[in-house]
């Protein structure tokens, strides 16, 4: 391919130091020459998810960010609080590349067939290190796109998408028939409604605003509730009569939501009862947390009997729990979906630049619904 590359990229890095300061900088990243079966990618296309704000941020408290530096490699600072400096431990000293997924061109490749078949393809990739210039990595982790699918429309094509089908594959593991969604308006959010409706799979969506119901309706939702309205529980309790949803994926994690709808579940089970007991209905309901949206404490107030759980789910144990056939449908099918059902929309693109400065950072950090950044390293 008639393209010069560079020695070296810039590459977004966060390092968490031992006096309790985090630092965000633009860092050179040797481009390597690819192993036997490796490509190198020159990334074009980014997304800023709520699963890289952890590694980006590391819990440090934004107000007291510090913006320093040339403007061309900007340096912030930031003072992260004693309670999240102790679980940073493993990583004080370590400077991190960052970025989960993304998608750009094949500019290099090894000598395997494999790799030079992808030689000037546009592919996307969850490979980690993805807010870099170029990147690195194994062909078998490269999802091709269509010819002439921009890297834009496939920066989004593993986290959010693959997360939307690892629900409704953990529904059906669990012999559950319909699913229940919070922070339901996202990009995920979004996908879940239209994959729901394909594979005809109930769902309960619940956000917290007027206007994201509207939003979703739009899309064709049929279930949403406003956590916001002074009715919510008794709207969502007939939801999930109507739909017999009894697991529910939630993004928030703190506060009471969880708590409301286990509740709201078991008032769902309970009312065809013939009798009463004091250890509540046997249906087990389940909410699996695997969002942050609310930092703050998970509260559960005991009001849903005895037939319940609440734990963590992640999308990468899920993918690893698959025999290497099923995930490479799923990969297939969000491939052939990437400008329909898996279509991924973004309200700010930035460049690695761009990335660091407070007017981005401060709006990327509130994981507001609605509101994407991608990140496009080459842009100047």
């Amino acid at each position: 391919m008639a393209l010069t590359i560079p020695d070296t990229g810039l590459a977004i890095h966060s390092l968490v130091k031992p006096e309790g300061v985090l630092e965000l900088s633009l860092v050179d990243v040797a481009v390597p020459a690819p192993k036997p079966n490796q490509v190198v990618i020159r990334v074009e296309a980014s997304p800023i998810n709520p699963s890289d704000l952890g590694l980006l941020l590391a819990g440090a408290d934004l107000k007291t960010a510090v913006l320093s530096g040339p403007s061309d490699r900007p340096v912030v600072t930031v003072n992260i609080p004693d309670g999240a400096m102790r679980a940073m431990a493993a990583r004080v000293g370590t400077s991190l590349p960052v970025g989960n997924e993304g998608a750009g061109t094949v500019v290099a490749a090894g000598t395997s067939p494999e790799a030079q078949a992808l030689v000037g393809r546009t592919v996307s990739v969850a490979g980690g290190a993805m807010y870099s210039q170029f990147r690195c990595v194994d062909a078998a982790l490269c999802l091709v796109l269509a010819e002439g699918t921009p890297a834009r429309v496939g920066a989004s094509s593993f986290v959010n998408p693959l997360t939307a089908l690892g629900m409704v594959e953990t529904m059906r593991r669990e012999g559950r028939t319909a699913l229940v969604h919070t922070a339901a308006a996202s990009n995920l959010g979004q996908m879940l409604v239209k994959l729901c409706a394909e594979e005809q799979v109930p769902l309960v969506c619940i956000v917290r605003k007027p206007e994201q119901e509207a939003l979703l309706r739009a899309i064709g939702a049929l279930n949403v509730c406003d956590s916001s309205s002074p009715t919510f529980m008794s709207d969502l309790t007939a939801l999930l009569q109507e739909t017999m949803a009894t697991l529910a994926f939630d993004a928030i994690g703190g506060g009471r939501l969880a708590s409301q709808i286990l509740t709201c579940m078991e008032s769902a089970a309970s009312s065809g009862a013939g009798e009463y007991s004091r250890y509540g209905s046997t249906t087990h309901k389940q909410v699996y947390i695997y969002g942050g949206l609310d930092r703050g404490p998970t509260e559960l107030t005991r009001s849903f009997g005895m037939a319940w759980g609440v734990g963590g789910w992640l999308l990468t144990p899920f993918l690893q729990s698959l025999e290497p056939e099923k995930l490479q449908r799923l990969r297939q099918r969000v491939a052939d979906g990437l400008e329909s059902t898996f279509a991924s929309g973004y309200t700010r693109e930035v460049s690695l630049r761009e990335a660091l400065q407070p007017d981005a950072y401060s709006a990327y950090s509130m994981q507001a619904t609605g509101e994407k950044f991608l990140i496009a390293p080459h842009k100047e």
